[in-house]
């Protein structure tokens, strides 16, 4: 199965948090297809004046959407994210945001991720890769979703040469 993932880090190395956590992914069988610029984005939701690195891959497993989240949750903890329910800096974030056209909601788990269309953190790498795709509940072009997006938060595309594949 295709999946588009979020990867985000506001504290120590950004950069090296977000190659820490392709690598550990590739290590739990996923392979990544394709992978966004990396992009300086202002903090949404969260109180911290330190500005995130993002970025959006592209990935392929066979791992189901639960066994994935479960396997980025342990992921996150491992690169040394403490899990939360408050709105804080992180290490990483890892999240799910489309699992090809499907549409799941348990209580651990939305796909699409129900915030994806109100972020430009999420928004901006995901239309550079796939400005194509359409949503799954919206039936909207992720490019579409990017414009109509009233997100004031800043998001600047950083100078490193990044690439995840493999």
């Amino acid at each position: 199965m295709r999946y588009f993932l979020s990867l985000g880090s506001n504290l120590g190395d950004r950069e090296k948090n977000l190659n820490n956590a392709a690598a550990l992914l590739r290590n739990e069988g996923v392979r990544i297809i394709n992978t966004s610029s990396v992009y300086e984005t202002e903090p949404v939701g969260i109180f911290s004046e330190i500005w995130f690195y993002n970025q959006v891959i592209e990935v392929e497993t066979p791992l189901s959407p639960e066994e994935l989240l479960i396997r980025s949750k342990h992921i996150e903890e491992k690169l040394g994210r403490i899990p939360s329910n408050t709105h804080d800096s992180r290490v990483i974030d890892i999240d799910i945001l489309l699992a090809e056209n499907r549409t799941v909601s348990t209580e651990d788990l939305q796909i699409p991720h129900p915030r994806m269309h109100k972020r430009n953190f999420v928004l901006v790498p995901l239309a550079e890769m796939a400005p194509e795709m359409i949503h799954p509940v919206f039936h909207k072009k992720i490019k579409h979703l990017k414009q109509e997006s009233t997100d004031q938060a800043q998001v600047k595309k950083v100078g490193i040469n990044q690439d995840n594949r493999g």
